[in-house]
């Protein structure tokens, strides 16, 4: 249920309160518009972009538009939980584009821990000698180990990011790790406000709450 990239506190080492930020869609354009404006006035020209998907494929797309470059592919990563509970990345699909020669640009949505650039990074050296590759990101967090190239914001303070294609996926990972479990959708509202500072609309969070089940939650 987490999401490749971004790790979120596990309930059994860390508080139940953390703060979180909802990425608005209007947000989300400003960030991959001010994302794209830092590509260009760095004279980088790609000629592919790589989304690592999931996260990766909305921001990819819009800077594909800034750009005005069409050649658009993928790789996905996941995390998965090992042994011993720690989160560990893995090329899930590998990327089918031929790289060698070409400029590329590697794109996903937050660099948390910074290793899912890092195993794509890999992967990409494995498929081949590109002429360059850069890396964006549209939040980059000072707790990642690798800073990419391009960053729309750095965020000195960790906070868990909900982006607009995540909100039902997030709010669901929210609510499975309330204990004590909320039983109706205002005590769910008034959880979220208190521990992780988020105001949502009815609409979200009724999808949410009734998309868990009373097993799951």
């Amino acid at each position: 249920m987490y999401r490749k990239e971004e790790s979120m506190p596990q309930t059994t080492s860390t508080p139940e309160h953390f703060p979180c930020e909802l990425i608005s869609w209007e947000r989300f354009d400003e960030l991959a518009q001010q994302l794209g404006d830092k590509i260009v006035a760095d004279g980088f020209v790609p000629d592919l972009i790589i989304a690592i998907a999931r996260g990766g494929y909305l921001p990819a797309r819009l800077l594909s538009d800034r750009l005005g470059l069409f050649d658009l592919d993928c790789i996905r990563i996941e995390h998965y939980q090992g042994i011993h509970k720690s989160l560990q990345a893995r090329v899930r699909y590998p990327l089918s584009a031929e790289i060698s020669d070409r400029q590329i640009l590697l794109v996903d949505d937050v660099s948390d821990s910074g290793d899912t650039f890092e195993v794509a990074l890999k992967h990409l050296k494995q498929k081949g000698s590109a002429a360059a590759i850069r890396t964006a990101v549209l939040h980059h967090k000072f707790t990642a180990s690798y800073r990419p190239d391009y960053r729309a914001v750095e965020l000195r303070e960790w906070c868990w990011i909900i982006f607009p294609w995540a909100v039902l996926e997030d709010l669901r990972s929210l609510l499975a790790r309330m204990q004590p479990t909320p039983n109706s959708i205002d005590a769910f509202a008034k959880l979220l406000k208190q521990r992780h500072g988020l105001e949502l609309s009815p609409g979200q969070l009724e999808a949410a709450f009734v998309s868990v089940s009373p097993d799951e939650r």
